[in-house]
C-alpha cells in the first residue's frame, strides 16, 4: 500500500498538483528519499498503478479530497482505493475480510488464496513476495495484526471512510438505500446503524449530502464528478 510514501506526497503537494507533478516530486526531486533511480522508477510505478496520482481521475480526487480531514481515516481510505484499482490485492479481500476477528491467517493461506485460479500463473519466490505485500497491506489498513501468523483484527472506520466507501458504490450506479449494503460498505464491517450514524456524522462535515426522511435515503456528492463524469454514472445506474 506505501502508506508513508502516500503520506509523505500527498502531504507535499496540492491537491490540484497534475500527473506530471507527481512525477516531478518523486523521480527528479526524490521526496521519498529512495536510494536509486530504478528505485524512485518503481515508486512511482507503484504509487501510479495503486492510486492514479491524476486528478482527471474521480476515484483519486475523492481520495484527495478526504486525505487531509482525518488521518485516523487515512490508512483505510488508501485500502479502498488500492482494492478498486489493484485486481491481485482484490483476489485477497473475502479471505480477509469474511473471517472473524481474532482468526490467524498464515501466509501460507494467502498465497494460496493469490494461486487458486491459476497455480502456475506466479513462480514460489514472486508468490511469497506477493504474499507478503498483500499481508502488509491489510495489516497497514488495521485489518491485520501481529506477525505470522497475521490475526483478524478490527480496522479504525471514521466518517471519512464511509464517505468513500459510499462513494464507489454510487460510481457503481447505486443509490438511496442501495449504497448501505454495497460491497464496498461491507467491507468496512460495521451494523446498519453505526453506517447510518457515521454517514450522518459525514453529511455534518460537509463530506456528502445525505437526506433521510421516512427511512427513505438519499446521498449525493456535490462537487465530486464533473458533469460529464455524472452523465456517465446516470447511464450506468440506468442499465443496472
Amino acid at each position: 500500500m506505501m502508506l508513508d510514501d502516500l503520506r509523505t506526497l500527498l502531504s507535499d503537494l496540492p491537491s490540484d498538483a497534475s500527473r506530471a507533478d507527481y512525477v516531478e516530486a518523486i523521480v527528479t526531486r526524490n521526496l521519498l528519499g529512495k536510494r536509486t533511480k530504478k528505485t524512485r522508477e518503481l515508486a512511482r510505478r507503484h504509487l501510479t498503478a495503486l492510486y492514479g496520482l491524476d486528478t482527471g481521475n474521480a476515484l483519486f480526487r475523492a481520495l484527495r479530497c478526504l486525505w487531509p480531514l482525518d488521518e485516523a481515516a487515512q490508512p483505510l481510505l488508501a485500502l479502498v482505493v488500492a482494492l478498486a484499482r489493484d485486481p491481485l490485492l482484490r483476489l485477497t479481500r473475502r479471505l480477509v475480510v469474511e473471517k472473524e476477528i481474532g482468526t490467524p491467517i498464515p501466509r501460507e493461506a494467502i498465497e494460496r488464496c493469490l494461486a487458486q485460479d491459476d497455480p502456475d500463473r506466479f513462480s514460489e519466490a514472486s508468490l511469497q513476495s506477493f504474499a507478503r505485500n498483500t499481508s502488509g497491506t491489510w495489516s497497514a489498513a488495521g485489518f491485520l495484526t501481529g506477525r505470522d501468523p497475521k490475526i483478524r483484527s478490527t480496522p479504525v472506520v471514521r466518517p471519512a471512510n464511509v464517505t468513500l466507501c459510499l462513494f464507489l458504490g454510487y460510481l457503481e450506479g447505486q443509490t438511496g438505500q442501495r449504497l448501505f449494503s454495497s460491497s464496498w460498505i461491507q467491507l468496512l464491517g460495521r451494523s446498519p446503524d453505526e453506517l447510518e450514524a457515521l454517514a450522518s456524522s459525514a453529511s455534518h462535515r460537509g463530506h456528502l449530502v445525505l437526506m433521510n426522511a421516512g427511512g427513505v435515503k438519499e446521498v449525493r456528492f456535490p462537487g465530486y464528478l464533473t458533469a460529464e463524469e455524472e452523465r456517465l454514472r446516470q447511464e450506468i445506474s440506468s442499465v443496472l
